[in-house]
């Protein structure tokens, strides 16, 4: 198995984003306290921290010529899984900040990726290559 990673985010509901991450995402739920609950993100960890101040990001940088939201984080998943997802989020009626599409069709990295939001504001990109191992840092 490769290095999972660990990230701790903050939210603003804990039963929001457990909605979101266990029940649309699909997430397993793993440990849990009064104030966080953890989370299996594609074999990762991903933690929610309750924060009822947390503020949002409204930074965007132009990739590609679409408007990314800055900070963002996600998984990269392979093509069936990604169009698999893609198509759970619509039937969830999910608001994409960027719809799901080819990025840098023809050239080098070319991928599908797409951005949504969790109920806090936390901008989330999943993202697939065809050739992963060629694609994933090529210049």
């Amino acid at each position: 198995m490769p290095n999972p990673f660990h990230l701790a985010i903050e939210v603003h509901s804990l039963k929001e984003a457990q909605e979101f991450y266990g029940n649309i995402l699909g997430c397993k739920e793993g440990r849990r306290d009064s104030r966080w609950v953890d989370f299996n993100l594609f074999g990762h960890q991903l933690v929610c921290h309750l924060n009822y101040k947390m503020k949002r990001s409204n930074t965007l940088n132009n990739v590609d010529g679409k408007k990314v939201p800055v900070p963002h984080f996600g998984v990269i998943l392979t093509m069936v899984d990604w169009k698999s997802l893609a198509d759970r989020l619509k039937r969830y009626n999910i608001v994409f900040i960027i719809e799901p599409y080819i990025r840098f069709k023809g050239l080098a990295g070319e991928q599908a990726t797409m951005f949504f939001s969790d109920p806090s504001g936390n901008s989330i990109e999943f993202k697939a290559f065809r050739d992963l191992e060629g694609e994933l840092f090529k210049k």
